[in-house]
């Protein structure tokens, strides 16, 4: 179980979350940004993923599809599957960070002939970053945690392997007891990386702000 969580679990969480968020990204982006016809398209996209369960997406990726002709891989399948998803619920975090970010800052930046990239890259999203690192660890966290519904488009991750072996031992308290205690080790190796990284930013905000008082002063 714990070689499939290192070969499967683990590289399809940290392929779909990276896909996700950059998905996310754009889609917040253009929520918040974009051309007037693209903003209905993508609350759609939003607004479908929120409301049907991951399940029933990863079913019809790799169940549905072929029978239009669309014939996709397990692992494949359940990257897509959890990326749209996560790309879905990110969006809505990011864009709420982006708009927590005072617009007097957008102001203060164009003051200073910033264009808008360099405002958005320079001064909005260093402070959102800060604000959404709580929700988009949780996140993280929480895909860590549904990649076993892979399981049931036949990728081996960790939660296939042990009712594989349960199949076999005839087992299952054990084997099932065991696949959530490595499931909890990963969830809290996670939340403690998560805390560090928060008292870390913290820390790093508390220094912004008396730096930006000393020279007021």
């Amino acid at each position: 179980m714990l070689s499939a969580g290192l070969k499967f679990t683990i590289p399809l969480t940290l392929i779909s979350f990276i896909l996700g968020l950059s998905l996310g990204f754009v889609v917040a982006l253009l929520r918040l940004y974009g051309p007037a016809f693209l903003k209905p398209v993508v609350r759609f996209y939003v607004w479908l993923i929120r409301g049907t369960p991951l399940l029933v997406q990863l079913f019809l990726i790799f169940y549905a599809l072929p029978s239009a002709g669309i014939t996709i891989d397990a692992f494949p399948a359940a990257v897509i599957g959890f990326t749209v998803n996560i790309g879905a619920y990110t969006s809505e975090v990011i864009r709420a960070t982006l708009l927590a970010v005072p617009k007097g800052q957008w102001e203060a930046a164009h003051s200073i002939s910033m264009t808008w990239a360099q405002s958005l890259r320079r001064i909005i999203l260093p402070q959102a970053a800060r604000i959404a690192v709580p929700p988009l660890s949780n996140t993280f966290i929480s895909l860590v945690k549904d990649t076993s519904l892979a399981s049931v488009i036949t990728v081996p991750e960790m939660f296939l392997a042990a009712q594989q072996i349960a199949a076999v031992t005839y087992e299952p308290l054990i084997l099932y007891s065991e696949a959530a205690i490595i499931y909890l080790f990963f969830s809290s190796v996670l939340s403690h990386l998560q805390e560090k990284l928060e008292r870390k930013l913290a820390g790093t905000t508390v220094k912004g702000q008396v730096n930006d008082n000393a020279l007021q002063n």
